[in-house]
């Protein structure tokens, strides 16, 4: 029990809740002693083409499971994104299109290898397509008929929408029950998931029972805070770091969040003892700067390699803390025509979306030759060698054609 024990406390650590650990111990006591692999499920909607760090909290959970000789089970819910996901909306999620979900779940799979171990025997990958897809009307409505109304309306986003007059849509209380039923598929032991997904997760262990399983444990794993340190980290608000950016532009993001941050990301990013994430985090004991750039070599060597992680943080020690241009930088064909700072930014790639480029040039993030420039709509006109600064760390040089 020794073992397992020591097992628990390395599962514990950056969770929210165990729902429960005395089952979580019996399980893998139990999975011991008859030397079987539990199944550790999660389930990923592929609603967006790329993976940020926020993904990848729980995905290194679910590594965990597999260095201790558990088989992952990751479901790509080719199916149920069809129906879009209620959790934590204000209103309908919009349906996905077939091709949208392909081309997404592609980039899902290849980007998840960047953290789990997709040796076949240590990963299963499921579409949930190829169950829910069969299912007739009538054994819909036999899944329907686990779960009452009431329960349903349990869940906090449906009950902020009725108290707001704001509509709910029958097909929304099909999803939860969906996902559940993709534990009793898979024979789930045990599910991952953010804080966001308790409830479609807690659901699962309901579905299971009422089909005669033993109900899955249920891990939940917080939300990563985006680097704007107010909002969850996400693509679409420009606050993310993708785990497909280049080492450079993740060692600048990493350098971009708040000291208060830290601990917070060296805790849920990274496999450092806790006694030494103390000393990292408490100034007093080392420098915020120091600790800063150990934690983004360390999130770099995850994705990339130590070689990787040395030359950005010496790039970026040249070109912010002295003040210089780096001696490389891409240069972009553009038109002498005139053209917004906005659009500008999006024609260099340097932003992902023009909603991105207007929040990074209002937040006083947008160069032009030195000058600042906070205006999206301002009238630019490029010209030949004009350097395009985004941020502290992204150079684009222009060549006018």
């Amino acid at each position: 029990m020794a073992d397992i024990k020591a097992q628990i406390e390395q599962l514990k650590r950056g969770t929210v809740e165990i729902f429960n650990e005395n089952e979580l111990a019996q399980r893998l006591g139990a999975a011991a002693k008859e030397k079987r692999r539990l199944r550790i499920k999660l389930g990923m909607d592929p609603t967006a083409p790329d993976i940020h760090l926020g993904h990848t909290v729980v995905m290194r959970k679910m590594r965990q499971f597999q260095d201790m000789g558990h088989k992952a089970v990751l479901i790509i819910g080719d199916y149920t994104a069809r129906i879009g996901d209620p959790t934590g909306q204000n209103t309908t999620r919009p349906m996905l299109s077939g091709e949208q979900i392909e081309i997404n779940a592609k980039t899902y799979l290849e980007q998840a290898g960047k953290v789990l171990d997709t040796a076949k025997d240590k990963l299963e990958v499921r579409y949930n397509s190829e169950w829910l897809e069969k299912m007739s009307l009538m054994e819909l409505i036999q899944l329907a008929a686990k779960k009452t109304i009431a329960q349903m309306l349990q869940r906090d986003s449906f009950k902020s929408r009725l108290q707001n007059d704001i509509d709910v849509y029958t097909h929304e209380f099909i999803y939860p029950l969906m996902q559940g039923y993709d534990s009793v598929v898979v024979k789930s032991d045990v599910e991952l998931g953010g804080t966001d997904q308790t409830f479609n997760n807690l659901v699962g262990r309901d579905i299971q029972r009422a089909y005669g399983q033993k109900p899955q444990i249920v891990i939940t794993m917080p939300i990563l805070v985006g680097l704007d340190g107010i909002e969850k980290m996400s693509k679409s608000k420009g606050n993310y770091i993708g785990v497909t950016d280049s080492p450079k532009d993740m060692f600048g993001k990493v350098m971009s969040i708040s000291d208060e941050m830290m601990e917070n990301y060296y805790t849920l990013l990274t496999d450092i003892p806790s006694d030494k994430i103390k000393e990292l985090v408490n100034p007093q004991k080392t420098h915020p700067k120091e600790a800063k750039v150990f934690l983004g070599k360390t999130i770099i060597k995850q994705f990339y390699d130590e070689t990787a992680a040395e030359l950005a943080a010496a790039e970026f020690e040249k070109v912010f803390a002295q003040k210089q241009m780096p001696q490389e930088m891409p240069e972009v064909k553009i038109s002498g025509e005139p053209i917004t700072a906005a659009k500008l930014l999006a024609a260099c790639g340097l932003v992902a979306s023009g909603g991105e480029a207007k929040r990074l040039i209002t937040q006083g993030g947008l160069t032009i030759d030195g000058e600042k420039v906070t205006e999206a709509n301002k009238s630019i006109t490029p010209t030949d060698g004009m350097v395009v600064r985004a941020g502290k760390l992204k150079f684009a040089k222009l060549s006018v054609s």
